[in-house]
């Protein structure tokens, strides 16, 4: 047609009559296309200018992450043994305001809660064992930006923890969502000892070399005297995480924290300011080696060593005679991705919550040492129902619970299912 009308209006060329009929035929051959493509159009039209007016923001996701969760246990130390059911509620709000920063804010709520066996032990990851209330709160607020190229920024403002900005390494780390059901199981407890409001960041010498480093004080917000960004409760990590190949990767951590040492993991003698109830200072140092390996498309094997040294720095008005604990913690993991049908995964979790091996610290007469070894056997199978369903039956077997052989085996059986959009 552009053609024909160019030659119409003279270049010194005659327009052929035979190519106007074939233009005509073929206007009356797609005559219905045609009308219906200028509708569709039109439609689009109206619809694009509907969600203009209409949208929730130009810049801001929202993400939804639903779990409920039926919980049981069994056993000698198991004094909660009814089947409960609960739930956990995350609503993401990602903001992006260069494209390549974000803004996360998370509003959370949750009632599901870990049986009492009387030690933090096999402890859910989903679970709200603080509350249990479905009341909502902000759960997370953390900005995060790249400085430079090779240099990223997290800064937290409420409820940040380690993955914030430094890799966990550990396959089966759902945060609680997917993969491992327990607190254990998701990641080295050694990255607990830090959180809430702080900086991270992040720099990559390379594709195979990356520095993670961060401080985190969970009272930065409190003007009181032995409180604030610096005179408070605090921990700093730092780690090197290595990629050698696509296939293998491990990182070496460090972590220093005061009144921070409670993983909210292991044995009761592991955390000593739960033990105590009170406001007994604490200082430590941990260390942790954690591995990835991916042998093959349906088998990721991995694990962890984690060791703490955690010194009591108050005496609790005579009760507590001061010194310091050793205490260890190690996990070998599988995870089974595609196991039986795509999207599915198995995941195997075999390993020893925190242990105090040593101690020279005494709590109204008794050494806080533990003399014998529990073990942490967990397995789990996560199969999707549909693309936002995601069921996970799973059972957690501990024997000796709280490092004690006078404890009978627990088992902690759970279904968690995870709804998201």
């Amino acid at each position: 047609m552009q053609q024909i009308e160019r030659l119409i209006v003279g270049d010194g060329e005659t327009v052929d009559i035979t190519d106007i009929s074939r233009l005509r035929r073929l206007v009356e051959e797609f005559e219905v296309e045609l009308a219906t493509l200028g509708a569709r159009v039109d439609d689009l039209d109206r619809r694009v200018s509907f969600l203009e007016d209409y949208q929730f923001s130009t810049t801001t996701k929202l993400e939804g992450k639903v779990i409920f969760a039926a919980i049981s246990a069994g056993g000698g130390a198991a004094d909660d043994d009814q089947i409960t059911f609960g739930d956990r509620v995350r609503l993401n709000l990602d903001t992006s305001f260069t494209g390549k920063d974000n803004l996360r804010v998370r509003l959370a709520a949750a009632n599901a809660v870990t049986p009492n066996i009387g030690t933090t032990e096999g402890r859910l990851a989903f679970a709200d064992d603080a509350s249990g209330g479905n009341d909502v709160v902000v759960d997370a607020l953390v900005y995060a930006f790249p400085l430079t190229d090779k240099l990223d920024v997290a800064i937290a403002a409420n409820a940040g923890a380690a993955d914030d900005f430094a890799s966990t390494i550990n396959w089966l780390d759902g945060d609680g969502n997917e993969g491992a059901l327990t607190r254990f199981g998701t990641r080295n407890p050694i990255y607990y000892q830090i959180e809430d409001k702080g900086i991270g960041l992040t720099y990559a010498f390379s594709d195979k070399i990356i520095l993670s480093a961060g401080y985190m004080a969970p009272d930065a917000n409190d003007p009181s005297k032995k409180a604030g960004l610096f005179n408070g409760a605090y921990g700093a990590l730092g780690q090197l995480h290595f990629l050698p190949s696509d296939n293998f990767e491990f990182g070496l951590t460090y972590l220093n924290s005061y009144n921070l040492s409670d993983t909210g993991t292991g044995s009761n003698n592991s955390n000593l300011r739960s033990l105590t109830n009170e406001e007994l200072a604490t200082s430590s140092n941990s260390y942790g080696i954690e591995a990835s390996w991916q042998l093959s498309d349906k088998f990721v094997l991995g694990g962890w060593v984690g060791y703490s040294n955690i010194r009591v720095l108050s005496d609790l008005g005579g009760r507590v005679q001061r010194g310091s604990s050793d205490v260890w913690n190690w996990a070998v993991t599988a995870a089974l991705p595609d196991l039986f049908t795509e999207g599915a995964t198995g995941g195997i979790v075999v390993g020893m919550e925190p242990k105090a091996t040593s101690s020279s610290i005494i709590l109204d007469g008794d050494r806080l040492e533990d003399q014998d070894t529990s073990l942490h056997v967990e397995a789990f199978y996560q199969y999707p129902l549909s693309d936002n369903i995601l069921i996970t039956p799973g059972v957690v077997w501990l024997t000796a619970p709280d490092h004690n052989n006078s404890n009978e085996d627990v088992f902690i059986a759970t279904v968690r299912t995870l709804f998201s959009f």
